[in-house]
C-alpha cells in the first residue's frame, strides 16, 4: 500500500465512517463474558480491555521520566 493510499484510507476512517475497532469488539465480547461473574455493578467495561494510547513524547519528557525510573 502507498503512502497516499494509507492516507485516503485514514481520511476516510476520520471522516466518513470508521473502520471496525477489533480491540472495542474485543473488550465488549470479554466484558459481556466476564459480567455474570462480578458482583452486582462491578463488572469491568469494554474500555477496560483497551490498550491506552499515549500521545508523542518530547525527547525531554522521555528523559525525565528514564531519570524518574533510574532515581537519577
Amino acid at each position: 500500500m502507498s503512502s497516499r493510499e494509507l492516507s485516503e484510507w485514514i481520511a476516510y476512517t476520520r471522516h466518513f465512517e470508521a473502520l471496525p475497532d477489533s480491540w472495542r469488539e474485543t473488550g465488549l465480547l470479554a466484558s459481556a463474558a466476564l459480567a455474570p461473574y462480578c458482583p452486582r455493578g462491578k463488572a469491568p467495561q469494554a474500555e477496560d480491555f483497551v490498550p491506552l494510547e499515549k500521545p508523542p513524547q518530547h525527547p525531554d519528557q522521555i528523559l525525565a521520566e528514564l531519570r524518574k525510573l533510574t532515581g537519577a
